[in-house]
């Protein structure tokens, strides 16, 4: 028994050996913070102006206490309303297995006074215009296909295309092969759910009346200084599958985080799909995995990575970035527009037709929200969403056999009541791995499509996801006495083998 004790505690220490010698990384933010000081970063639920800009005062007892980190520092910056900071000391909190929170960086997000940020804005603003569209419909949509036409022409917009070209076929999509196949959705937020004795259809509870938020000044000052509004009223008898870019915002708004990749996982195993080909139990003629490379073992591992992916990702919004959300940025705009204050706004998106198009229709330029609450009381980049969707999506890829072909892909029914078969000419190429992908790249672009999120807020953070999942798959590794290697595609289209 002393052995085993003293086994299990080196192991423990091999471990931490090996995430101690990981480099240590430098946190670099934009510098905008500097260069800007006040308009250009996070502040919602501190006071601001009636030009929504936040009170320096605030803002710097913000900053002190993000230098101390002292619980007592976070209970003095004065807040304007109800609504309360959600969890800044989460990115100073450790965790005993994977990568420590701080070993890990992203790169410094766009800044403000660039074409990519601007760039950035008016496919939000044209999210905004889309929310009603059918997926299955984009490509007849003459809303998508100017749309489409604008992304194509700006200067600095890196997202997906063909031929140089946003198209119907590339709009809002992510920037993995896979996502670009079959159908906008991902079939794992499609399929019928085994869940033990029970079988889970994923039609989902609707809005009684679906409506834009924030779309006039004295609502978003409001919500600014930290107000809640009433919610919007859900209609649990009318339910249906996910059809529009707002169905999609409907769904990241009360999902648990790793919602979407549980279901995956339990879709996969009641499917039966092949595993990787690395999992040791393949090959072995007398024993089948359980609790190491089993079942339980890849449920327990694909929930396990979402609150280290969090911890990670809170670190960067508060401690590096403090990106300024959407809806803060779309105030800019507004009052830039107006005539009432100047900003050092890219014209990229001052200039656009999407703005016009907002203002036409609600106006004013405010970035129209699909929450009455707007954004969360944190930093926009990079998405809590997408980190843990990066990470349990990677935990996914490792698993499973990438390859292996999804059989009957489906699509909604135009009333989205039933599923129905998807008839395009790659209807037998959709594969685990790129619908995994796909399904990482729908549940963080629906966090956009609320108007809550940047696209580099997506793919940024779905590759701190992805080395958060990788280091927690070493140490599983590393724990278990059988021969096994997790072979997986990475975001960036490069394998890994661990």
């Amino acid at each position: 028994m002393s052995d085993r004790r003293s086994a299990a505690r080196d192991a423990r220490v091999r471990a931490a050996e090996a995430e101690f010698q990981r480099h240590v990384p430098v946190h670099a933010a934009n510098g905008e913070e500097t260069d800007h000081p006040f308009v250009a970063s996070y502040s919602k639920a501190l006071p601001h102006d009636k030009f929504g800009e936040v009170d320096p005062s605030a803002y710097h007892l913000l900053r002190r206490a993000l230098a101390t980190g002292g619980y007592e520092d976070f209970e003095r910056i004065p807040l304007a309303d109800t609504r309360k900071l959600t969890n800044p000391q989460a990115g100073l909190a450790f965790d005993p297995q994977g990568p420590d929170a701080q070993a890990l960086c992203m790169p410094p997000a766009p800044r403000i006074d660039s074409a990519q940020n601007s760039a950035e804005a008016v496919e939000l603003y044209w999210m905004a215009l889309c929310r009603e569209v059918l997926f299955t419909r984009f490509g007849d949509s003459e809303l998508v296909a100017e749309a489409a036409g604008e992304l194509s022409g700006l200067a600095d917009f890196r997202a997906p295309k063909l031929d140089g070209q946003v198209t119907p076929q590339t709009i809002f999509r992510g920037d993995t092969r896979g996502d670009l196949a079959g159908p906008y959705l991902s079939q794992f937020l499609l399929k019928d759910i085994p869940y033990g004795t029970l079988l889970i259809d994923q039609r989902q509870d609707t809005l009684v009346r679906p409506v834009d938020h924030l779309t006039t000044w004295g609502d978003w000052l409001e919500v600014q200084n930290g107000s809640e509004p009433e919610p919007d009223e859900r209609d649990f008898a009318a339910r249906r599958y996910i059809q529009t870019p707002r169905d999609l915002a409907h769904y990241v708004h009360f999902d648990a985080l790793y919602e979407a990749y549980l279901n995956a996982a339990l879709i996969l195993l009641g499917n039966n799909a092949s595993v990787d080909a690395g999992n040791p139990y393949n090959f072995s003629r007398n024993q089948i995995g359980f609790g190491t490379y089993g079942g339980p073992h890849i449920l327990s591992l694909v929930t396990e990575v979402a609150t280290r992916a969090l911890k990670a990702v809170w670190f960067q919004k508060w401690y590096v970035h403090r990106r300024l959300r959407p809806e803060e940025f779309g105030g800019r705009v507004h009052q830039q527009l107006r005539g009432q204050r100047e900003y050092p706004i890219d014209s990229g998106v001052l200039d656009s037709v999407a703005v016009k198009r907002v203002f036409e229709k609600h106006g004013s330029y405010l970035l129209p929200q699909a929450f009455p609450e707007g954004s969360p009381t944190h930093p926009s980049y990079g998405s809590g969403h997408a980190t843990v969707a990066g990470a349990c999506v990677t935990i996914l890829k490792a698993w499973f056999d990438e390859s292996h072909i999804l059989a009957d892909p489906v699509v909604p029914s135009t009333d989205g009541t039933v599923l129905e078969p998807y008839a395009g000419p790659d209807a037998d190429r959709l594969t685990v791995g790129g619908e995994l992908n796909k399904v990482a790249a729908n549940i963080a672009t629906g966090r956009n499509m609320a108007g809550v999120h940047w696209r580099t807020d997506y793919t940024q953070a779905v590759r701190l996801g992805e080395e958060i999942a990788i280091g927690v798959l070493r140490e599983a590794k590393e724990a278990t006495l059988e021969d096994a290697v997790f072979t997986l595609s990475r975001f960036d289209g490069t394998t890994l083998a661990i």
